[in-house]
């Protein structure tokens, strides 16, 4: 074999080489990397800097790399019993104007073949460990942003806020089924243990399956069985469709139209709660996405009932508690017409917002009066509403439209013509507050 390579036996001559591996290399015994090309000149020495680079990835290596000219052997595979001190390793690259390009292949293909068992053993703890650091930096990120304190440890959602001090409503959380943030405000839908699908906007819960017709059925039939024939409806916000879904069970309503500023609340609301959303279905409903404000400054004497469903007093929605918002209200309602609108919270906390509220109504309308409903996830387990009338002369303490028994059992599971006449009678604390 020697002898077809040009060398003689017992010396290192430099002459032209194959390129292939010897049959009798030994991949563990490499002292040696002599590299050659068929024209290369043996009399032209690589530059030192070559030697310096090559020299590292030489005592590293392995094996050959055809590709890139590199034959890497030992003493005895190229047919010298001794080592000589005039052997000189280097690497030539394929293109001979670049032969650092060549080393450079080289250094890098030995080192791979030398760590990479080492690297396949390393790397997986490493990306495992930084992708679990980064979970928990998103996830405490998460825990203490707008949706509130969520998951706490122990899987918990508790809402808190300034206008309920001291206290909190909490829901355990089965799973986080939707998080965004709107234009408008933050959007959270989770399942609880025990309340079905809840929606929280700005950490504030919005509706839960479990209670929400007690408060959708008593907005909207207070108003509603309070005017003698309502056939053109508005609901502003109530993006969630649990209002439309009420205002639809009147036979007498022709149009329902919807006005929320907020297209997330009713994109995610089709999506996770369709027993609410199913009211967007319905043929006389129509939706506007838009500043309520805005809707309502070209609408004169334009409908029978106007139901606000908005949020808390606070953020987007507190425009809706003030006056001018009233105003707009009786503008466009025609004459006789009605309307009710989410009334500051409960007696029990809210007293002075809501005597306001009252205030601001009769200022506006001449009829104004205000009745509530009990709900487990609402603070303090009660929610107020305003119910007011451009007739003088209305009682909408007395429901004008009755249901039969078996109608209000089959399309209500919470209000009735009794829960309307009683929705009014307030405790002594309170009646006195709001009369003063």
């Amino acid at each position: 074999m020697l002898a077809k390579r040009g060398l003689a036996p017992g010396c290192c001559a430099q002459t032209n080489l194959d390129l292939s591996r010897p049959s009798g290399l030994s991949s563990r015994r490499l002292s040696l990397a002599l590299l050659a090309r068929p024209s290369y000149n043996p009399q032209k020495r690589p530059s030192p800097l070559l030697v310096a680079v090559i020299l590292p990835s030489v005592t590293m290596g392995h094996g050959p790399d055809p590709k890139h000219g590199v034959f890497l052997g030992n003493w005895g595979s190229i047919g010298c019993t001794t080592p000589q001190k005039n052997i000189i390793t280097y690497s030539l690259s394929s293109n001979r104007q670049r032969p650092m390009a060549g080393a450079a292949h080289a250094a890098i293909f030995n080192v791979w073949r030398r760590f990479r068992h080492q690297v396949l053993y390393v790397a997986p703890p490493f990306i495992a460990a930084y992708a679990a650091m980064n979970w928990a930096i998103e996830r405490n990120e998460y825990l203490n942003s707008k949706p509130g304190r969520l998951l706490e440890g122990d899987g918990w959602f508790s809402e808190t806020s300034d206008m309920w001090p001291g206290q909190a409503m909490t829901l355990k959380v089965n799973q986080i089924l939707h998080h965004e943030k709107s234009a408008y405000q933050d959007v959270l839908v989770f399942e609880s243990s025990d309340y079905g699908t809840v929606l929280v906007l700005d950490k504030v819960i919005q509706c839960t399956e479990r209670d929400e017709f007690s408060y959708q059925e008593m907005i909207t039939h207070l108003a509603m069985n309070s005017h003698p024939n309502p056939k053109k409806v508005l609901v502003i916000g109530g993006g969630d469709g649990g209002v439309l879904r009420e205002v639809v069970k009147h036979d007498t309503v022709e149009e329902a139209v919807l006005c929320d500023i907020d297209e997330a609340v009713i994109r995610v609301s089709k999506k996770y709660l369709p027993g609410m959303s199913i009211g967007f279905q319905h043929p006389n409903v129509k939706v506007h996405v838009g500043d309520g404000f805005k809707f309502l400054a070209d609408k004169k004497n334009e409908f029978d009932v106007i139901i606000t469903d908005s949020s808390d007093p606070e953020g987007p929605a507190e425009s809706l508690f003030q006056k001018p918002y009233f105003e707009l209200l009786r503008d466009a309602l025609r004459e006789g017409g009605v309307i009710t609108t989410q009334g500051s919270e409960n007696q029990w906390l809210h007293l002075s917002l809501i005597a306001n509220l009252r205030k601001a109504c009769k200022e506006v309308f001449p009829v104004a009066e205000y009745a509530y409903t009990t709900i487990p996830t609402y603070p303090s387990g009660q929610i107020g509403f305003m119910v007011c009338s451009k007739d003088p002369n209305a009682n909408v303490k007395e429901p004008i439209r009755t249901w039969s028994r078996e109608e209000e059992e089959r399309l209500c599971r919470y209000y009735n013509q009794d829960i309307h006449r009683a929705s009014f009678i307030l405790p002594n604390f309170a009646r006195k507050a709001l009369n003063n």
